[in-house]
């Protein structure tokens, strides 16, 4: 049973400026920080979904919220939209990717998060639109290295960025990728949140090496709910996660019910195991979906 105490307060923008003055003040009396992601919609019905899902992640006691971007920036007004409406509300990071991006827009989109109350960015460099697979060599920023240099050159904002428990799919080795972590800490970068994985050791051996590089910056594990495994198997195909063997044949042999059950149960697992490891905090993902967000966020003891 999780052992993490309830002190799930809920505080306004106003009161916190940024996502590591939430971690430190929610360590100082012994809590993990909880957050959730959202995805810009396509349509009306999913944005009555996606506001759904965020009152109920503010109901819960959330501490901060993001907001990501479409491959290449291609949801970017979206985006902006969404995150101008929950910036008054709550601790919000706005995404901002690579891909694509020149330095004047990228610069206009930082001062429209500024002046939407936003605290922190999520700097990362993205993955190409299907449709455009040169569009990384098009722009001006080629790293994410270079996102965070310039947002931190023409901002006051926080900036964070993305980590990867299972290395990067065109790093050689997780000692390279600590260095890049230290690189961006260098470079301004004073938080990491990571991508979906499935394996507490991979977290712990992140934590290891990027200690090991210089890079003492907190490292929020992202979780991915197993609410849909046939969903959940293919995001992970995507995003080369790797989901263990053993789980893997259970999900595949299962019905829908029984999957999501035994996918559920490994999650909440999972994510207890990642807190009593002294992980800062859980962002989960939230798919737009409040259930099984919430049920992650109860099930590890961060809400009620």
């Amino acid at each position: 049973m999780p052992n993490h105490p309830l002190l799930r307060n809920h505080v306004t923008p106003a009161e916190i400026s940024s996502v590591n003055e939430l971690i430190a003040n929610r360590s100082s009396v012994g809590a993990p920080t909880l957050s959730f992601e959202f995805f810009p919609p396509k349509d009306e019905t999913g944005e009555a979904a996606l506001w759904r899902t965020f009152d109920a992640v503010i109901d819960a006691g959330a501490d901060f919220v993001s907001v990501t971007y479409g491959a290449g920036g291609s949801s970017s007004e979206r985006t902006l939209s969404i995150v101008e409406q929950m910036a008054p509300q709550i601790t919000t990071v706005g995404h901002l990717t690579a891909v694509g991006a020149t330095r004047s827009g990228t610069g206009e989109i930082i001062r429209r998060f500024e002046a939407a109350g936003v605290k922190s960015l999520l700097a990362i460099r993205g993955d190409a639109p299907k449709d455009n697979p040169n569009a990384l060599a098009d722009g001006e920023l080629g790293t994410a290295l270079e996102l965070v240099e310039l947002a931190h050159e023409v901002s006051a904002l926080e900036v964070g960025i993305g980590a990867f428990p299972e290395v990067h799919p065109e790093s050689p080795d997780m000692a390279h990728d600590s260095k890049v972590l230290a690189l961006k800490q260098a470079a301004g970068a004073s938080f990491a949140i990571t991508q979906l994985f499935f394996n507490l050791n991979a977290y712990l051996a992140l934590r290891k090496s990027a200690d090991a590089a210089g890079a003492s910056l907190p490292i929020v594990p992202g979780l991915m709910p197993i609410n849909n495994a046939k969903q959940v198997i293919r995001m992970a195909a995507m995003s080369g996660a790797k989901i263990p063997a053993g789980l893997l044949a259970k999900l595949e042999a299962a019905d829908e019910a029984e999957a999501r059950r035994i996918g559920m149960e490994f999650t909440i697992d999972l994510g207890v195991r990642l807190l009593d490891a002294g992980a800062p905090g859980l962002h989960i993902f939230t798919l737009n979906q409040s259930l099984a967000a919430l049920e992650l966020a109860s099930g590890v003891g961060l809400c009620n």
